[in-house]
């Protein structure tokens, strides 16, 4: 087929005024032709830009959307786009020359060397891919008991700790410098987090234990400098005092009234105040104290986990749960929800039983190989769905991330997953039936589309400073309100609004997969790769629209 009528084809569909016979050429031409495809791509973006310009909006893409040598090829589809319209011709004309000289003017201030910024760059398929960074220069390890200070910025266990204060009012931190310096803090206390080689120690008690590679690590206190030679010391300052004590191995005093002392093991020295007690760091937390108080800990907080657990079992208006950290080491996933045994989940694949949300006194599972799932089949009309999960993400390695999806993703079926940028997205088929042809930005090619349907997508919830945490999702389709909502942590961070010709209102499940998508009724060996690079230890689904109140209740009392 020659370029002429695959642009008079083109121009049509645009339209909307092309007819089956038409249809059908076109698509046998974006199957068979790389041509032809990458044309449909120039054309629907074009066609997509000049409606927004046309429309009085605005685009900062124009000038990297087609070179110079492409401009026949602007031409030509311009002249087959235009000529389809038989109303607006000015702002068509508007439109186009706007592009073109957008266009224009990026082209030639690059091409003359301009030392201005140029308007748009475009990226090569040989630019390496962004490196993924994150800021902070120590991790919170673990903790007991601890209560952070009112108005103070909170952490969780495993969490990168960014330069700035930290600051909480009881309990006890274990406290890993990227260096390799640990640090066992107890509250009251107040630090500065200067790098990863230096803190500065505004109020509190700490043990520094510093291994040979971490040897210079500098802990300040009043007007000195600490330097640690190896290999343990402790610290304590308070309002009116502070005072240095070694307890293994040699540190360096540098400033104040002992600049350039050298202390070994059982020397001490008071750097600020009067002379404290000389038995005052006898009862200070060592490494062992802490891993044994949140050992503790965790178990009374499963404890009451588990008992709200039972609790949760009996909602009337639950579909399926499945409290996963309660798991046995089998291969079924029992549903407590009074829908019963029908319900249960089976493991397929090299999923692996890990620890869960609640440390080692509860259990999860990962997905962190492609053919890793937990298989289930809920029959079933419903009203709404509320989804909520507990989930620890490692990595977003896919495209698309599996959390919850239904096998054949029929009419009132549902799709939840997380995107590759750390978007939640939730969706309900609405019509199975119909073929949406579209180019996708994301696969860059021309896609038969999965029938109608719209994805709700949140802003970027998740990224690489997350790591390894613990998250609740959920996610809300309310037909009655015509509303999506979805949450992160008890907060809600979207809300949208379910068009009418969108709106579903017989809600099903079927087959349907926790962790993974492998579409098992496709009719070829190929399966698309979504298993969750993490895992999951809570799942529950409700034939019901929750409220923000009753998420954030749920999120309180399951949190680790």
């Amino acid at each position: 087929m020659n370029d002429t009528e695959l642009n008079r084809l083109i121009a049509q569909w645009l339209d909307g005024r092309i007819d089956e016979r038409d249809s059908q050429s076109l698509q046998q031409q974006l199957r068979d032709s790389p041509h032809a495809r990458r044309l449909f791509q120039q054309y629907t973006t074009l066609d997509a830009e000049l409606r927004e310009i046309a429309s009085g909006g605005t685009s900062s893409n124009l000038s990297h959307k087609f070179s110079p040598t492409d401009e026949r090829a602007v031409r030509t589809a311009t002249s087959e786009v235009a000529a389809s319209r038989s109303a607006g011709w000015m702002q068509w004309a508007i439109a186009l020359s706007l592009l073109m000289v957008v266009g224009g003017t990026a082209y030639w201030i690059g091409k003359s060397g301009s030392t201005q910024q140029p308007i748009a760059t475009v990226a090569t398929t040989s630019d390496p891919p962004a490196e993924g960074t994150i800021s902070g220069y120590a991790t919170l390890r673990r903790v007991a008991d601890l209560n952070w200070a009112d108005n103070a910025k909170s952490y969780r266990e495993g969490d990168v700790l960014p330069a700035g204060i930290l600051q909480f009012d009881t309990g006890v931190a274990e406290i890993d410098f990227f260096c390799g310096a640990t640090l066992v803090v107890e509250g009251p206390a107040k630090m500065d987090l200067e790098s990863d080689w230096s803190v500065r120690m505004l109020a509190g008690r700490m043990r520094a234990n510093v291994p040979p590679a971490a040897r210079g690590f500098v802990v300040k206190a009043a007007d000195s400098e600490i330097i640690d030679l190896g290999t343990e010391f402790a610290l304590e300052v308070g309002p009116e005092n502070a005072r240095v004590e070694v307890i293994d191995g040699e540190i360096k005093l540098q400033g104040g009234k002992h600049d350039g002392n050298h202390l070994t093991t059982g020397q001490h020295r008071t750097l600020a105040g009067g002379d404290a007690a000389s038995d005052s760091f006898q009862s200070l937390s060592t490494l062992s104290d802490v891993r044994r108080r949140h050992q503790q800990q965790q178990r009374e907080r499963f404890q009451q986990w588990e008992s709200y657990a039972k609790q949760l079992a009996s909602d009337e208006r639950l579909i399926a749960y499945y409290p996963i950290a309660d798991l046995a080491n089998d291969r079924v996933i029992p549903n407590q929800a009074a829908s019963g045994s029908s319900f249960h989940g089976s493991i397929v694949g090299a999923v692996s039983h890990t620890d869960g949300r609640i440390g080692t006194e509860s259990a999860g599972l990962e997905f962190s190989r492609p053919g890793s799932r937990v298989r289930t089949r809920i029959d079933g009309e419903f009203q709404a769905f509320t989804f909520l999960c507990w989930a620890r993400i490692d990595s977003l390695a896919h495209v698309y991330n599996a959390l919850f999806m239904a096998d054949g993703y029929e009419n009132g079926e549902p799709h939840w997953q997380i995107d590759n940028d750390g978007r939640l997205m939730f969706s309900v088929m609405v019509d199975d039936s119909a073929e949406v042809i579209h180019y996708s930005r994301v696969e860059d090619a021309v896609v038969r589309d999965a029938g109608r349907h719209r994805v709700y997508r949140t802003e970027p919830i998740w990224d690489l400073s997350k790591t390894g945490r613990w998250m609740q999702f959920a996610a809300v389709y309310d037909p009655a309100s015509k509303r999506v909502r979805q949450y992160v942590d008890g907060v809600i961070v979207s809300e949208h609004e379910i068009p009418n010709d969108l709106l579903v209102r017989k809600l099903h499940i079927g087959p349907s997969e926790i962790g993974n998508w492998g579409q098992p009724f496709r009719k070829t060996p190929s399966f698309a790769v979504r298993n969750l690079n993490g895992a999951i230890d809570e799942l529950a689904i409700y034939n019901a629209a929750l409220t923000t109140q009753e998420i954030q209740t749920l999120y309180e009392n399951g949190k680790p």
